[in-house]
């Protein structure tokens, strides 16, 4: 009878382990990868191409071009280069993780992201959206040069770095094409070819401002080095 009995059990533990590993391990991750088609596909091409990592059309066919954009694009990032975008390329390509569908952030940290954000918010509102990635772009660029100090916020709190900080603006919570301009500048997109300055010439008075070689007019800003 005791061995009867023992052995349904047996095999029911045998289950629930299948089950539990089947669940746990089994099942592979969502993914885009050579094939994959859609929206999705087309929101990565265009990040890449916008970039630099990809020259190809914005189809939304993940064909060699965008295999290949995506692993250039890790290498960069020191992520696993196997072309395929997972939830680690996602979240620095800044777009939704594969799996869960939710909302991410990318490049450095959350805090530096939306302090970013506000920075754009207080000083580019309300101008085309290359011209917001422009104004991350020159904090970032900043923030790489041994002109300024070695941080998002450092460079953004600079004593007279930024009008916004003077007047309070840079307080101003920021809107969702700031937070994404942000994001973008952050992922490698330059528009204002390297700038570590900018400024409006309407408004501009200081002569050593006017005296910097410019690089590039984006809305209302000039852009220079």
């Amino acid at each position: 009878m005791a061995n009867k009995l023992k052995r349904p059990l047996a095999i029911m533990l045998l289950v629930m382990l299948a089950v539990l590993l089947y669940g746990c391990v089994a099942q592979p991750a969502a993914s885009y990868k050579l094939g994959s088609s859609g929206e999705e596909v087309k929101e990565i091409q265009r990040r890449l191409r916008d970039w630099g990592y990809y020259k190809g059309p914005v189809d939304g066919k993940y064909g060699e071009a965008t295999r290949a954009a995506v692993i250039w694009f890790q290498k960069k990032h020191g992520l696993v280069a196997d072309g395929i975008v997972g939830a680690q390329t996602a979240e620095k390509l800044g777009i939704p993780a594969p799996k869960s569908g939710g909302s991410v952030k990318s490049g450095g940290s959350n805090s530096d992201l939306y302090l970013l954000a506000k920075l754009v918010y207080a000083e580019a509102r309300g101008e085309p959206y290359k011209g917001k990635v422009a104004v991350a772009a020159v904090v970032l660029n900043r923030v790489e040069s041994s002109q300024f100090p070695d941080s998002i916020p450092k460079v953004i709190y600079q004593k007279g770095a930024f009008t916004c900080v003077d007047d309070g603006q840079i307080n101003l919570a920021p809107d969702q094409e700031s937070l994404d301009a942000a994001r973008d500048a952050m992922n490698g997109w330059d528009p204002s070819g390297g700038a570590l300055f900018y400024f409006e010439p309407n408004k501009a008075t200081s002569k050593w401002i006017w005296s910097r070689p410019q690089i590039v007019t984006i809305g209302n800003h000039i852009f220079c080095a």
